[in-house]
């Protein structure tokens, strides 16, 4: 730079332009360019230039006595263009900053608006570095991006190139100063800076930098690296930190919004479902729809895996903020296939999806009543002597910051597993690869079919878990997954227990694994976690808090600046899997309700061709019309008439009474010989009857009166014309188990036994229509006796002759036997027709004795249980006989009452029992109708109620093509309608 010595005015400050050399005045900063030709003048001028050769008087400017100097004469060369040029140049710079003025007011104006419209920031104030240490910062970056520039190792071509051309650009420029230098010396200027001066400012001299010097700056140049880096962490952890606190303060605003919300009414509008819930709803009917993933159940979920004990649960804890499933030592927890739905909400709680309860994951006691229940739900889908199932746990984790999405925890990939009953003397296996005797031989299979089964969804965001604190040799995840998902399109590879890699493992190792170079499975994102320090009752809070100062303290993940920041801390994994969820979400939703729209028309049409008059009635729908069937049936009961109530009543309690009575009274009373021992000994054992065992056999007639009757009204119903089949089955196991659950209430004994017991105080027939009833009464039963007692001889004895002959029977050596005792038994009954019912031990010899005669040997207990039919249908042809007797009696026993001369005590006995049967069914038909047909109602609504919560009873008593095509079809029209209520829902958040 050569400086002008001229002095120069405010009035006159344009310079000479020339080509390349400048000079800088040194009264302003207008900067004069001299080059070694002086502008253009008039031709007679130019000549006087030649003529007077290159030193010329006018070369810079002309003095002038008046001003000091004046500017050379005007020319039309290329200066008077350049002056031309910046002239306008200036003009539009003024009207540029004209507008710029005015429109800056208005701007300011706005700006001052809009700030007053923001909230408070002054807190940043003390995140943001501020004074000395924001200006060390600079400089740091600064020394940083110098060092960096000198350590930059370039190519020797391209460096020879570059000094072929510094070199010759030197040379041009050391020419161009000599002509412009040796143009002033002409003229008398007085140059300030020499040409060495210059050469030293303008020059660019290559460095030559040594081995040694070159690693003493890249060790420092590193150092100042993981400095920087460490002050970004830590600038990083500080912003989160405030970040964390302006959510939970935004949480707890949201967190009181959403109460005093729930708090108002809302009795007369329907409570609007989030959107996450929504979604696990339709998730929850096609788990029961599909499950084999076989024809439109493709809507994305995240499928937790990896190997057993690696760390699943614990992430998925990590993600939900709470430790909501069991812990074992060594032992594998889960067993089923457990549905996470997280979701935001005012409260930290969980619930089952089958269950009113909440359980507060806020308190200990609540969380540990949750992982008994999950514990015990895992243990008992395990049936039949497996280890795992496929019953999914379906639970809801709702909380204030909670990241919406469904994750489905899968048990344990194991690689080696022994059947029960071996015992392992030594074997060297890799730790992950667990084994125990407890295990079901098929427990790999299963647990390979449903890990593939999950993550054979091509929506399916595959979670892959991988335990940072082994090789990586040993894990079986990564295959598996690698053959669902080759390219990685869907899955989210995560590293954890990664504060026990910092140790264990080699730190290349751990860094090729989170930038994908290790495996050959491909994935979305790579992240490392901390899920613990080992404690069982660590909180969650502590764990994450001890995840954050891992990853600020260690070494391991801050050298070379490998691991971003992003890729660590489960609350960035959270972010990053829901944000992927919602995603996939939103790509996949339409096409899966147009393919549940076709699955829908296609039922349709069947069910109209199968069934044109007949509306689709699910099972549900069909229970519940059969339910109403059955509970008219019950009301019916109610309004037989009296007359026929009696009518069942009293038959079937003589049917469970009569052989008490003939048994234990009649028969042993007329043993007695006399009327009036008969008459003592019928009071004795009626009134033991009527205190001990009568009145609970007339409950038992009562209640299988009511039931018969039931029945028989059910039976009616089938023959009525718009019967539905369909309904048969069930009717009949609800009827059957309301029946055998009814019992009739205990005090109706009590009432009953007073009853009777003042009923056979009674011992005289007051009008003959009672008495006619009573031998009418006894005629019948006797007869029916009679009946009994003969088809008991006919099986004794064998077929009479002309039955033999008729139908080709023939007698059997024991029957031929009974016939050669009986003759020798009727002649004793012969000979004395008032015969004792027992034979003498006289009686019982002749008898074997004379048998012995016709070569017939038999004991005399064969002689005994012969005689007892024989005597008892004597006994009872006799008491038809004096029943006949006593027809016209009712006079004379009025007359002489107990002293007749025509013994009738047996008729007088029988209208006793009628009367007590009698009243006792009087007394049952009031109870049937005024209480147990209403005990029995609610035995039946009961039955029904159980039935409608037991679906595998519904599918077992309500089955057929008709049922099963209804079902899918209501299905699939309800999950179509939950899908569609679902995209409105998303599209109007979009």
């Amino acid at each position: 730079m050569i400086r002008c010595v001229f002095p120069c005015r405010r009035t006159a400050r344009k310079a000479v332009v020339y080509a390349t050399t400048k000079v800088a005045c040194c009264n302003h900063s207008t900067l004069c360019a001299i080059t070694s030709h002086a502008r253009r003048g008039p031709p007679h001028e130019q000549r006087q230039q030649q003529r007077n050769g290159p030193h010329h008087e006018e070369f810079l400017l002309a003095g002038n006595s008046a001003r000091g100097w004046q500017m050379p004469p005007p020319s039309r060369g290329y200066g008077m263009l350049v002056v031309r040029i910046l002239r306008g140049a200036l003009k539009l710079r003024y009207l540029v900053l004209g507008g710029a003025i005015g429109g800056g007011v208005s701007l300011s104006k706005k700006y001052e608006d809009w700030k007053d419209g923001l909230p408070d920031m002054k807190w940043l104030e003390d995140a943001m570095p501020q004074g000395e240490r924001w200006n060390a910062f600079s400089r740091n970056l600064m020394e940083v991006g110098g060092l960096v520039k000198n350590a930059i190792d370039i190519d020797p071509k391209l460096k020879q190139l570059g000094e072929d051309k510094l070199s010759e650009w030197r040379s041009w420029f050391d020419n161009r100063l000599d002509d412009a230098i040796e143009a002033a010396a002409d003229q008398g200027v007085q140059i300030v800076e020499t040409k060495e001066d210059l050469k030293v400012k303008t020059s660019v001299a290559a460095l030559g930098i040594t081995t040694d010097e070159s690693r003493k700056k890249y060790e420092k140049l590193q150092s100042q690296v993981e400095t920087l880096q460490t002050e970004i962490m830590n600038v990083q952890i500080k912003y989160q930190k405030e970040l964390e606190k302006m959510e939970k303060e935004n949480r707890d605003l949201r967190q009181q919004f959403l109460i005093l919300k729930t708090n108002k009414k809302t009795s007369a509008k329907k409570i609007k479902k989030s959107l996450i819930d929504m979604y696990s709803e339709v998730l929850d009917e096609l788990s029961g729809y599909d499950t084999g993933y076989t024809m439109a159940d493709h809507l994305p979920r995240v499928v937790v895996v990896g190997d057993q004990s690696s760390g699943k649960t614990s992430v998925l804890e990590s993600i939900a903020k709470a430790r909501i499933f069991p812990r074992g030592s060594g032992e594998m927890m889960t067993r089923a296939p457990v549905k996470v739905t997280l979701a935001e909400g005012p409260y930290h709680v969980a619930q089952f999806r089958d269950s009113d309860r909440e359980y507060d994951l806020t308190k200990e006691s609540d969380l540990a009543d949750l992982r008994k229940e999950v514990e015990f739900r895992m243990r008992a889908s395990v049936r039949g002597g497996k280890t795992v199932s496929n019953e999914v746990i379906s639970m809801t984790v709702k909380g204030p910051g909670l990241q919406r999405m469904v994750l489905v925890d899968l048990p344990g990939i194991i690689s080696v597993c022994i059947p029960r009953g071996f015992y392992i003397l030594y074997t060297k296996v890799p730790r992950l690869q667990t084994m125990t005797v407890d295990m079901a031989s098929d427990t790999k299979d299963s647990i390979h079919q449903m890990t593939k089964h999950y993550m054979s969804n091509p929506n399916a965001i595959i979670l892959c878990i991988q335990d940072g604190s082994v090789d990586a040799e040993r894990s079986n995840v990564t295959d598996l997954v690698m053959q669902c998902d080759p390219l990685g399109r869907r899955t989210i590879f995560v590293l954890t227990k990664v504060d026990l890699a910092e140790e264990l493992a080699d730190p290349d190792r751990i860094r090729k694994i989170l930038s994908g170079k290790l495996f050959p499975m491909k994935a979305l994102g790579y992240y490392a976690v901390v899920t613990g320090r080992g404690r069982k009752d660590d909180s969650i809070d502590a764990i994450r808090q001890y995840e954050e100062d891992f990853f600020k303290n260690s070494k391991l993940f801050h050298r070379r600046g490998v691991i971003m920041p992003h890729q660590v801390t489960s609350r960035n994994l959270s972010l990053a899997v829901s944000d992927r969820f919602w995603k996939m979400v939103r790509e996949t939703i339409e096409q899966q309700a147009d393919a549940f729209k076709a699955t829908r028309f296609n039922l349709e049409t069947e069910w109209k061709n199968n069934f044109p008059r007949l509306r689709e009635s699910g099972r549900d729908e069909l229970f519940d019309k059969a339910k109403g069937e059955i509970l008219d049936e019950v009301v019916t009961l109610s309004q037989i008439s009296a007359k026929k109530w009696d009518d069942a009543l009293n038959a079937k309690l003589w049917e469970k009474l009569s052989n008490y009575v003939f048994e234990n009274i009649y028969l042993p009373a007329a043993q007695s010989g006399s009327q009036n021992s008969f008459n003592t000994m019928v009071d004795i054992k009626l009134r033991q009857w009527a205190e001990q065992a009568l009145p609970a056999k007339s409950v038992e007639a009562g209640w299988e009166a009511l039931q018969l009757e039931f029945i028989s009204l059910m039976e009616r119903s089938k023959k009525s014309q718009d019967h539905d089949g369909i309904f048969d089955q069930l009717k009949g196991a609800v009827v059957d188990e309301a029946i055998r659950r009814h019992s009739w209430e205990d005090k109706a004994i009590d009432m009953l036994r007073v009853i009777q017991l003042n009923t056979l105080e009674d011992r005289f027939v007051h009008t003959k229509s009672e008495w006619d009833s009573a031998v009418k009464f006894l005629e019948t039963s006797v007869n029916a006796k009679l009946v009994q007692t003969e088809e008991t001889l006919g099986q004794m004895f064998g077929p009479g002759q002309m039955r033999r002959l008729t139908h080709w029977q023939y007698l059997t050596q024991d029957q031929q036997k009974r016939r050669c005792v009986k003759g020798e038994l009727d002649k004793i009954l012969k000979m004395d027709s008032k015969h004792l019912p027992t034979l003498s031990y006289d009686e019982l010899t002749t008898v074997r004795k004379n048998l012995q005669r016709d070569n017939v040997d038999v004991d005399t207990d064969y002689i005994r249980q012969t005689w007892f039919p024989v005597y008892r249908k004597h006994f009872l042809q006799q008491a038809l006989q004096r029943a006949k007797d006593c027809r016209k009696a009712y006079y004379l026993y009025t007359q002489q009452g107990a002293e007749c001369e025509i013994s009738c005590s047996d008729v007088v006995l029988f209208w006793r029992i009628q009367q007590v049967i009698k009243i006792t069914g009087n007394a049952l038909r009031q109870q049937v109708i005024n209480r147990e047909a209403r005990r029995l109602d609610k035995e039946i609504k009961a039955v029904l109620d159980e039935f409608s919560d037991d679906e595998e009873k519904k599918a077992h008593l309500l089955t057929g093509k008709r049922v099963l095509l209804a079902e899918e079809l209501i299905k699939v029209r309800m999950i179509q309608e939950k899908l569609e209520e679902f995209i409105n829902s998303l599209n109007q958040e979009k």
